[in-house]
């Protein structure tokens, strides 16, 4: 059943993690406000909370597999997999993977771009967690969900380090159980 709250737990942790996030103005272009995670993934303990915190939810779910978003869901989703006793599965932008694979497109303010997956890397009806560290505008997102039922798996969440509630990237993914640790 998708999740509708945004949040979150606002408990130490999340206080522990949100104190490690830095905000810079005007990055990469002006007007935007860039969310820095390197602070975050320069303390072991913040680091530790986040990777606790998005697998949580999903301890006893029967994750098979961990996809992770390139470039930064990689850096969270490998240790939320070894965390869930999962595999990990990068899925990658189009090009960058060696084997046969799947792809899907999905739409970005200017264009399109693809997302792929090896196309051996999850068994039909194996169970997916989908992770990366932002939810913005959702195409990513939803491209990933449909990627990984493209290839036959059973996506059983979504999980990110926080979501861009502004940008409504959650109602691309209706259809999706959503776990985030920070609203911003």
């Amino acid at each position: 059943m998708p999740d509708d709250t945004a949040i979150a737990d606002p408990s130490p942790s999340t206080d522990l993690i949100q104190a490690h996030i830095r905000d810079i103005p005007d990055f990469p272009q002006p007007g935007v406000l860039f969310k820095d995670i390197t602070p975050l993934l320069n303390d072991r303990e913040a680091f530790a909370a986040a990777v606790d915190g998005m697998a949580e939810p999903f301890l006893g779910a029967g994750v098979d597999h961990v996809v992770g978003l390139e470039a930064r869901g990689f850096i969270f989703g490998t240790p939320v997999a070894m965390a869930l006793g999962a595999g990990f599965v990068p899925a990658r932008k189009a090009g960058k993977l060696p084997a046969r694979t799947l792809a899907q497109a999905y739409d970005l303010e200017y264009g399109t771009a693809t997302v792929e997956i090896h196309a051996d890397a999850v068994a039909p009806g194996g169970r997916v967690l989908i992770v990366d560290d932002v939810l913005a505008t959702g195409g990513t997102g939803r491209a990933a969900v449909d990627l990984v039922r493209k290839a036959g798996g059973t996506v059983v969440g979504f999980s990110v380090l926080m979501e861009l509630g502004t940008l409504r990237g959650r109602e691309k993914l209706p259809d999706v159980e959503l776990h985030t640790l920070l609203s911003v």
